[in-house]
């Protein structure tokens, strides 16, 4: 896990001293991915504003105790997450917390199980039936444009909630791994089968996307 940093120790000088803009800085950077993590935890958009909003409180409450052994973002999604996971339990949903971020709640494969031969192929049990498509041959600037970038955060869009905001916080924002963790109360193991079944969902829509053109010059 990484701790403070000196902008974050410098930072936190500032919110200690009641510096407004400073704080309005942590909102304006933060408050859209805490508002769809707290999502996750509560029934409606409302109750997580409020929970985002209460965790705003915490933090300013907490920031005497802010130690710098995380870095001052983990540490502020951790109250968010906490927050939430409290407000939640209070509403009595159905669903448990402990599914809230599970690695597999539902036997999910991380790719279509079609896409590979059956057991029982007299030549290639279980290989490929159907590998990656390769983008080696794929000019740069289709998967840079515009409509590929929306492809792909229409996928991003798609995925489920948990799948979603790993994505998101790792290769969006480009949080590291112990931060992500950290800040989701989540295991790496959890957080390694999410990353990576998002991700195989995010490269099919690519494919999906790129094929057409590739099949037509062949």
């Amino acid at each position: 896990m990484s701790s403070a940093s000196q902008q974050d120790i410098a930072l936190v000088a500032a919110l200690r001293g009641g510096d407004e803009n400073a704080f309005m800085m942590l909102v304006e950077r933060y408050q859209p991915a805490m508002l769809r993590i707290a999502r996750m935890y509560v029934s409606t958009h409302a109750v997580a504003e409020d929970v985002v909003q209460d965790a705003w409180v915490g933090v300013l409450k907490g920031l005497d105790g802010f130690e710098g052994r995380s870095s001052l973002r983990t540490w502020i999604f951790r109250i968010l997450v906490n927050t939430a996971k409290t407000r939640g339990q209070r509403e009595a949903r159905s669903l448990p917390f402990s599914s809230v971020w599970a690695a597999d709640p539902d036997g999910e494969s991380s790719v279509d199980p079609d896409r590979f031969f059956p057991l029982n192929h007299p030549l290639s049990p279980g290989a490929w039936a159907e590998p990656p498509a390769g983008w080696e041959s794929t000019p740069e600037e289709r998967l840079l444009s515009k409509e590929a970038l929306t492809v792909v955060s229409r996928a991003i869009e798609a995925l489920p909630p948990n799948q979603r905001e790993v994505i998101r916080l790792r290769d969006v924002l480009g949080w590291p791994s112990s931060d992500v963790r950290n800040a989701l109360d989540i295991s790496e193991t959890n957080q390694r089968v999410l990353l990576h079944r998002a991700r195989a969902k995010v490269r099919r829509a690519l494919e999906s996307y790129l094929r057409p053109e590739k099949e037509q010059d062949t």
